[in-house]
């Protein structure tokens, strides 16, 4: 602490500090609670689907319920979250928005990055979902995969989470909608639910330490099926973008760009 540094200055240190070891805590019980369940379920996983989705959502339960006392951070799911089959849209700024849009829904699938089905029993679990793998760097190979993981859900049932940006987006930072989100818009036929989110600004994408606030996912108005690509991928940015900047400007994190995209 600097010299002369007033009652206010090591108040406000000492929270900090505070917050940051409640924050380790949480994560270190998190992920051991991952492995735990993890186990206790896989032999379920292995038999059946379904396994997986009721330890999914346990977890989900789980880490919601303690990220609340432990770090002082809540969380809010508001608009309506579709249950049949469909393509759902979504703003990724962390891990918790994979959270809270998974256990918003009955029969989700995502679509990741290939690399994640060699994780031990990660993997295991989201082949058991039906969660599609796709090589990011091989293009038309990964929308082909994702095309048929899309196919597969919808006779299944399954809501299929895709993250137009392909990647985590810190508040604040920009990245390109990619075009396969537009690609499997076109094959459904289907609407597309968006997604919007503010929990980058709670739960960073890189660092330890928690902030206590409200995280909030929200579940926008579906775009109906049948616009022009471009169409739809301009909406589409519009309208998680925009929705997005407001939360996180409800959140106390502002930018210079009020809609669209940041």
């Amino acid at each position: 602490m600097p010299a002369g540094a007033g009652p206010y200055a090591m108040r406000a240190l000492g929270a900090a500090l505070m917050q940051t070891l409640r924050s380790l805590l949480f994560v270190g019980q998190m992920y051991l609670a991952m492995l735990i369940l993890g186990l206790v379920f896989l032999p379920w996983v292995l038999a059946s689907a379904r396994g997986a989705h009721v330890a999914c959502h346990i977890y989900c339960r789980w880490v919601i319920w303690t990220l609340g006392w432990m770090v002082g951070l809540k969380t809010e799911v508001r608009g309506t979250p579709p249950v049949g089959a469909g393509l759902v849209a979504a703003k990724h700024q962390s891990f918790l928005d994979i959270l809270l849009i998974y256990h918003a829904m009955p029969h989700s699938a995502f679509i990741m990055k290939r690399i994640l089905i060699y994780a031990p029993i990660l993997g295991q679990y989201a082949l058991r979902m039906g969660c599609v793998p796709v090589d990011r760097g091989r293009r038309s190979a990964a929308i082909a995969r994702m095309r048929a993981g899309v196919e597969s859900g919808r006779q299944a049932g399954r809501q299929v989470i895709i993250y137009p940006q392909g990647t985590r987006v810190a508040p604040g930072e920009s990245r390109p909608y990619k075009i396969g989100t537009g690609l499997l818009y076109a094959q459904m036929g289907q609407p597309c639910v968006p997604v919007a989110t503010n929990v980058g600004v709670f739960w960073p994408r890189r660092g330890i330490t928690r902030k206590p606030g409200t995280a909030v996912v929200e579940f926008l108005a579906p775009i109906p099926p049948g616009l022009a690509r471009a169409a739809f991928m301009e909406r589409l940015e519009a309208d998680i973008e925009g929705a997005s900047n407001r939360l996180m400007a409800e959140a106390g994190f502002h930018t210079d760009h009020p809609g669209g995209a940041l």
